[in-house]
């Protein structure tokens, strides 16, 4: 038998992260939908051996075709998520799930003689008050019996009320002050049904004024020295503080929105959409959109959304977006035509508004963010799949020498960025792809402790990098030389002065076979030695989209090494302080916050970080700024322009 199926995903395509996954046939009927708080350990188990799969299990793995998921901020939401689609598709391997049970609620009786508070999926009581759906039973359980101390309504049944009347004896739930005990007139009715409707307000929407007239009845007692009654409203202060936060309700039955989420980038853009209908997700879709040149979000949330509902589809009454556009209210309206006609084509009355706005808080705004995380995580996916496909990379690489003019065809490209904090702490970084891949091994750093401009930075890192090529040239590659071998193309971050900085340092090198380019970020074109004109590349090519990876790897790679540099810098260099070690250095950055902020705090400020004084600080200040700066900064260039650090 096979050791696995052959469509099993990559295993560092999957996220680490709460979701719920769905897998298909070949037809694309769902087959089974589960949850997990790990997606890339619970899938993971599916993909073992097949004979060391229970049967069912392994009967499932060979009829799907696919597996697809959703991520999602919390198992909670994950829950709700997997009860929303299981309830959509019954899936035939979901078993478990067969009952179709809806989802439970808190119900008031508010319409009986004397109310009473249950739990319930029956939303057909007559005169009843109803607050959920929960989608944990035992959340609104323990909510109920938190509910109970502070607004003790009657939760027994009709035949145990019936029966403490008759004998005049109450219930334990009225002993123990869980109950008001109308039944043998403890309280009149009228107060028990007052007390009802206190606990479905609260319930409605945690009015603060019953906490507030419990808090100052509880300062009362406290005043009056009756520490029992003072006691037992804290206590009641907690339960409802409590119940407020285990109520974890699902949107309600009357929410039908489509939430949209969208991560983009230079080039591509990655859209979630979650379709609410009934207060449930039914569904999502999922695509990757080319964007055109200097899109912002609000017009690309226009295209999004004509493309949405161009296809035959009408929108709810609600759609959230990321942002809004320009002329949102023109969209509205031709959202809500589009409403009209497709409700009208289906032979139903009351087409009503598309509302269109941005959901800043609530239950809303939590749905609308795992929107947003799902389209961060699909373009990610998407650009992970698209660097490792051979064909996309070796037709960029083709693209790429086509474009450039090159001779031979770049398998080896280094790309080069400098980094610096105006116009201090210069660091540079060298990223390598080789086939169309990054070879991380190989990546270098660069300090460049003097240096005046851009240009200058670019001149030095290159000099230093090409020195290396006769070695290189003499002697096979070595594991664990500081440079592997001669690239096919040099890349540095930049448009014309850059390229001509490059180029200088290979004239003055004699350095001649290389190829070399820049990258401009405005327009992401390229540039070339001596060339008035840049290369411009398609902006959906494979080759536009290799080249924006080593620039933003290169980009990532430097600016981490400036974090890093700075922080040993600043630790280094108040090392030789009298007093102050290591801790109280750390104790330093945490007060100012970092080190630009550190750097310019007086004496005075420093003298005030506990443990600190005058004479200390004023010790801190001359170390950092000292007299002759200059001379300091001339003392040994050399030295830290020979210190290349392997990556």
């Amino acid at each position: 038998m096979a050791e696995t199926v052959l469509w099993r995903p990559k295993t560092g395509e999957i996220p680490v992260s709460a979701g719920v996954y769905r897998f298909r046939d070949a037809r694309g009927r769902v087959l089974y939908v589960g949850k997990a708080k790990n997606l890339r350990a619970r899938l993971s188990n599916y993909f073992q051996p097949l004979r060391s799969l229970h049967e069912r299990t392994r009967r499932m793995v060979l009829t799907a075709a696919s597996v697809e998921w959703t991520v999602v901020g919390t198992e909670f939401e994950a829950l709700q998520l997997e009860y929303s689609w299981i309830k959509e598709f019954s899936p035939p391997f979901n078993v478990q799930f067969r009952d179709d049970k809806s989802y439970p609620y808190l119900a008031i009786t508010l319409g009986d003689d004397v109310p009473r508070v249950l739990i319930t999926r029956n939303r057909k009581l007559k005169g009843a008050k109803y607050f959920g759906p929960y989608t944990k039973i035992w959340a609104i359980r323990e909510t109920l019996d938190l509910m109970l101390k502070v607004f003790p309504v009657r939760s027994c049944s009709d035949t145990t009320y019936r029966r403490a009347e008759q004998t005049g004896r109450p219930c334990l739930l009225g002993d123990i002050g869980k109950c008001a005990a109308p039944c043998v007139g403890r309280i009149p009715k009228p107060a028990h049904h007052a007390l009802a409707e206190d606990l479905a307000t609260f319930m409605g929407g945690g009015d603060q004024r019953f906490r507030g007239d419990l808090t100052k009845r509880m300062l009362e007692a406290s005043t009056a020295l009756n520490f029992e009654e003072a006691a037992r409203l804290r206590d009641a202060i907690g339960a409802m503080d409590a119940a407020l936060s285990k109520s974890a309700v699902v949107l309600r039955e009357d929410v039908d929105t489509d939430v949209f989420g969208i991560a983009d980038d230079e080039l591509a853009a990655s859209v979630q959409q979650f379709i609410v209908r009934g207060g449930r997700i039914r569904g999502t879709r999922s695509w990757v959109v080319d964007k055109e040149l200097d899109v912002p979000l609000g017009e690309l949330v226009e295209t999004v959304l004509r493309n949405a509902y161009d296809d035959g589809g009408y929108p709810p009454r609600e759609v959230l977006v990321p942002e809004l556009p320009d002329d949102a209210d023109e969209l509205a309206t031709w959202l809500s035509q589009r409403r009209a006609d497709g409700r009208e084509s289906e032979g139903l009355r009351g087409s009503g508004r598309t509302r269109l706005h941005v959901a800043e808080r609530g239950e809303k705004a939590a749905l609308a963010e795992t929107a947003a995380r799902n389209a961060a995580h699909a373009l990610m996916l998407y650009k992970t799949r698209r660097s490792a496909d051979f064909t996309a990379r070796s037709q960029a690489i083709a693209d790429l020498q086509e474009a450039l003019g090159l001779d031979d065809a770049p398998l080896r490209i280094e790309c080069f960025d400098v980094s610096h904090l105006g116009g201090t702490n210069v660091v540079a970084s060298m990223v390598v792809f080789e086939d169309g891949l990054p070879r991380k091994d190989q990546y270098r750093r660069f300090n460049v402790p003097t240096t005046t401009d851009d240009t200058d930075s670019i001149y030095q890192v290159i000099s230093r990098r090409i020195a290396h090529l006769a070695d290189e040239d003499a002697a096979p590659t070595v594991q664990g030389e500081r440079f592997a071998y001669r690239p096919n193309l040099l890349l540095v971050d930049g448009g014309q002065p850059q390229v001509a900085a490059a180029q200088r340092a290979l004239d003055d090198a004699g350095v001649t076979g290389v190829a070399l380019a820049g990258i401009a970020k405005r327009l992401e074109e390229l540039w070339q030695p001596n060339v008035d004109f840049p290369v411009i590349l398609p902006r959906n090519s494979d080759a536009l989209f290799l080249v924006q990876r080593l620039r933003d790897e290169a980009h990532r790679f430097a600016i981490t090494h400036q974090r890093t540099r700075r922080k040993r810098d600043i630790g280094s260099q108040l090392a030789t302080v009298p007093g102050l070690g290591e801790a109280r250095v750390k104790q330093l950055l945490r007060h100012f916050g970092s080190v630009a902020r550190l750097r310019t705090a007086t004496a005075e400020d420093i003298a005030e970080v506990p443990g600190f004084g005058r004479v200390l600080g004023a010790a801190v200040v001359e170390q950092l700024h000292p007299v002759d700066d200059a001379s300091e900064r001339q003392a040994d260039p050399v030295g830290e322009l020979d210190a290349a650090v392997p990556g």
